[in-house]
């Protein structure tokens, strides 16, 4: 008998992606480090010791190290960029016939693939530049956003009821806290005592675990029209994905289609900074004058990972006594605090401190996507999570590029000027939600916007 929990197998991909991610910054800025010279990389050194002396050699060192990681990650960006497109859009959009299983299925195939390339790189000390065609491959069944706009769609499918299902979805979040926090946290002795290669070993095995349970142990909400299926070709059915799409922005009155565009951008400019910034960290931390090593990398993303936990508390709370959009502003504005005071912390203890302004980061993410779904038809729930997530698969790998870039070429005069840009960015999020309050955003009221006739759209 299948079951129709899809908490289980979110948990087990947010630790494979939570592992992957510190793993795989730190194992190219470590490669990039051996192979552009002759200094020992000290994985065992204190954090928080660094030559701040930018007349010697191993500061321009350091600096040249962070320069190549910054255009190394953003080939790799780059290399999945238009098969991440292309296969979220169709896997998603199908989804609607197909079931939700196929996306997480596929996508979850492409992430064991790349961990176990990995593996075998870190083992065989293969060449670096061979992470970019495993990329793209592995982007060819679709990525993290992918599996997150499958799981958010079943979501959906199973809770009708917008209470029920925002709470769900903040109880989610919650769960994603605690798992991200812990594999954060344990992130960097994986690496001191594991090394690369069991670490990706581990992770490679707990996809496998999350497909077995996928494939055997989970119930699709979504019933296949396999006569419909049959009887469509390849062509045909690409253009019933675009058409439903197509139709998800024409139906409606005016109001609807306005606050669907509003809240789109407003998620997905708001996803840009968030996703964009997150690699950044990292070699932020890496590089003068913090100079952290692996364990202290471990311990700021764990730190970072609270705010799954506190933007759940926060969902929770704050609805008690707020709207949706207040909830999101407030978000939207501890994170902007967040990246200002991210620009000039120049030591340990202030770049833990500096964390707890985004203490309320995921909060906006969450209840743009529960008033998104609520805007929408239950029908057309799939063609919105594939249009999020084709937009947030395309913010993603642009803001990772772009973000990579910026850094690479500010770096060496001011490393800080990419958390000030981020505070600057996160301005739009805030000015499209004053939009969508003007026009007249009110709890409860907008379920009329789903079930308006098109009638003047109908008889074009």
């Amino acid at each position: 008998m299948k079951i129709s929990f899809i908490e289980p197998a979110i948990l087990l991909n947010a630790f494979a992606m939570t592992l992957t991610i510190p793993l795989t910054a730190q194992y190219v800025y470590r490669r990039i480090w051996e192979e552009t010279g002759n200094y020992t990389f000290a994985s065992n050194s204190n954090g928080s010791e660094c030559d701040q002396n930018k007349s010697s050699s191993i500061f321009a060192f350091r600096e040249e190290v962070q320069k190549k990681a910054s255009l190394f990650n953003l080939q790799v960006e780059m290399s999945a960029l238009i098969p991440g497109l292309v296969s979220t859009f169709m896997l998603l959009a199908s989804s609607d016939n197909h079931g939700r299983k196929l996306p997480m299925v596929l996508s979850s195939l492409g992430s064991l693939g790349t961990n176990t390339w990995l593996c075998m790189m870190s083992y065989f000390d293969l060449p670096l530049q061979l992470l970019i065609a495993s990329t793209f491959i592995g982007a060819l069944f679709g990525n993290y956003t992918t599996f997150w706009g499958a799981c958010f769609a079943y979501i959906v499918d199973q809770q009708k009821e917008y209470k029920h299902r925002i709470i769900r979805i903040a109880i989610l979040d919650f769960m994603l806290g605690v798992v991200t926090g812990l594999t954060g946290l344990s992130s960097g002795y994986f690496i001191r005592e594991l090394g690369f290669v069991w670490s990706y070993f581990i992770t490679a095995v707990v996809l496998i675990v999350n497909l077995a349970y996928i494939l055997f142990f989970l119930n699709d909400p979504i019933k296949e029209s396999s006569s419909q299926i049959v009887t469509m070709s390849c062509i045909e059915s690409l253009k019933d994905l675009f058409y439903r799409t197509y139709m998800l922005f024409k139906n409606g009155s005016s109001k609807r289609q306005a606050l669907l565009c509003l809240l789109i951008f407003t998620l997905v400019i708001y996803f840009f900074v968030i996703i964009g910034i997150s690699p950044i960290f990292t070699l932020y931390e890496l590089g003068p004058p913090l100079c952290w090593n692996e364990v202290y990398i471990g311990y700021g993303s764990a730190l970072g990972s609270v705010s799954f936990l506190s933007s759940f508390l926060g969902i929770w709370l704050f609805s008690y006594c707020l709207k949706d959009i207040h909830i999101a502003y407030i978000g939207i504005f501890t994170t902007m605090v967040g990246m200002t005071l991210a620009a000039f912390t120049r030591t340990t203890l202030m770049m833990f401190l500096v964390r707890v302004p985004f203490i309320f980061t995921i909060m906006p993410l969450s209840v743009l996507r529960s008033m998104l779904s609520k805007v929408v038809h239950s029908t057309e729930q799939g063609a919105l999570f594939a249009c999020i997530a084709f937009l947030e698969t395309l913010a993603g790998v642009t803001s990772t590029s772009a973000y990579s870039g910026i850094y690479s070429a500010t770096v060496a005069w001011y490393p800080g000027f990419i958390f000030l840009l981020s505070a600057g960015l996160l301005v739009l999020p805030a000015i499209s939600l004053c939009c969508v309050k003007s026009i007249g955003w009110e709890e409860g009221s907008y379920t009329l916007l789903v079930h308006e006739e098109p009638s003047e759209h109908t008889s074009d």
